[in-house]
């Protein structure tokens, strides 16, 4: 995936590293880049506390989409009384049109072990694990090559650094589909159990893999605390926005100039990250209409919402979410009504079909969308589609059937008459369906 210039004069922490040395880099090429020097810092002088403490300060959230606070999870995990603690570094990027977490585990695998490191140090882990997709085997050669550098350097292992703290990671393949980036579904995946989610609580602060505490990060919020450690808490509160600080990875694709990854501050409005990805495409067939913000289960946003922030609340106080980090801009040659179905019949198909709402509410919701894309709605259709979509949501043990109709929803709210031109008329305003009418046939005498 290409990598785009973030905003001048913005500092680059998850790519700085990327930028100074090749992926394929020795170890020693990596350290005179900086890496592992957070790592040799804190072990011998900070105790573990110290450092959930410094992540604390730092305003650390979690970069898998759900924003939840580093600090509070390490601190539920450490609390608990266990004879063994785990780590998960969650590089099992669900959405397959995302490329974030693969573009970071292949260009700067040592950020992430790091960061690993210093995670299973402060929670008192002796195991950790990086999951990764099993067919990114880019990612995965790469991890494990910089993994038995590390330990072979004595970074990682038994007497870690002879500090007498032991660490073991593994590197990870996991198959399966959307619903395994779920952290509770990604646990049983690495138990070789059936991957459906768990009921939540116990949390897996509190009950995760084979029982035991276990923390599950995303690989891009753990390749940020070795930055947290070597610069201090204060540095990264001041980056990006009040309540999200720091930066993160997104990724924009579409109907850009210039798709591709890019690293920014929490907190900038939409319209100018679209402008850093070169703006609206010269020579589509039509102006920018709508993006796609967050991924298969994301919402749809209207050019008018283009100054909505980046950041979760803002975003989901207009119905789109963080997710998967990925923005998917559309020009006014989409029809947001089958594009929406499109994305429903994927979730329907991704689901696990652990519970009803999900196994057969999403599907029914696909078959809405179907009916309007064909001109066969009913009058009834839309006022079926919000209560089956407050259903949906309300019923969900996981982010997918909770999140399943965001795209329908947001295209319904911000779309209004593009949708009741197909559930009313049967026609297609952007002229990419192809309704069939029901022609009045002539009375035979």
């Amino acid at each position: 995936m290409n990598i785009l210039a973030g905003p001048k004069g913005m500092p680059t922490i998850l790519l700085a590293r990327a930028a100074k040395t090749d992926a394929e880099a020795t170890l020693a090429t990596a350290e005179k880049a900086g890496a592992w020097a957070a790592w040799k810092k804190s072990v011998p002088s900070m105790s573990p506390s110290a450092v959930v403490r410094l992540i604390g300060d730092a305003g650390l959230r979690g970069r898998g989409g759900a924003g939840f606070p580093t600090a509070d999870k390490w601190r539920a995990a450490a609390a608990v009384d266990a004879d063994v603690r785990y780590i998960v570094a969650n590089g099992f990027e669900a959405d397959p049109g995302a490329q974030l977490d693969r573009t970071l585990m292949e260009r700067d695998p040592h950020a992430i072990l790091e960061g690993l490191a210093l995670a299973a140090y402060a929670v008192g882990a002796t195991r950790g694990y990086v999951a990764v997709r099993q067919n990114q085997t880019t990612a995965m050669r790469r991890l494990t090559a910089a993994l038995r550098a590390a330990e072979e350097a004595g970074y990682l292992g038994t007497d870690a650094l002879g500090s007498g703290f032991d660490l073991h990671v593994e590197i990870v393949g996991i198959p399966g589909g959307l619903v395994v980036g779920e952290e509770t579904t990604l646990m049983r995946a690495i138990e070789n159990k059936r991957a459906q989610p768990d009921q939540r609580p116990p949390y897996p602060s509190a009950k995760g893999l084979w029982g035991r505490p276990t923390v599950v990060n995303n690989v891009e919020t753990l390749a940020l605390v070795p930055w947290i450690v070597g610069n201090g808490s204060t540095a990264f509160a001041q980056i990006g926005d009040n309540t999200h600080p720091g930066t993160t990875l997104i990724q924009i694709t579409g109907a850009v100039g210039k798709p591709g990854v890019v690293e920014v501050p929490l907190g900038m409005s939409m319209r100018r990250l679209l402008e850093l990805a070169g703006g609206a495409r010269s020579g589509t067939a039509g102006k920018l209409k709508a993006v796609l913000v967050g991924g298969p289960a994301g919402g749809f946003l209207p050019v008018s919402e283009l100054d909505t922030l980046y950041t979760p609340a803002a975003l989901a106080a207009k119905g789109a979410i963080w997710g998967s980090g990925s923005i998917v801009a559309v020009d006014d040659s989409t029809c947001i009504v089958d594009m929406a179905t499109l994305l429903l019949r994927y979730l329907s198909d991704e689901s696990c079909g652990k519970t009803i709402p999900c196994r057969i509410g999403v599907r029914r919701l696909y078959e809405l969308g179907q009916r309007a894309t064909m001109g066969l709605s009913k009058p009834t259709d839309p006022a079926l589609a919000e209560s089956l979509a407050a259903d949906v949501r309300d019923g969900g043990l996981c982010g997918l059937e909770r999140l399943a109709a965001n795209p329908f929803m947001t295209g319904m709210r911000y779309f209004g008459d593009e949708f009741e031109a197909h559930f009313a008329r049967g026609e297609c305003p952007a002229g990419v369906c192809s309704p069939i009418g029901l022609v009045a046939q002539p009375v035979s005498a």
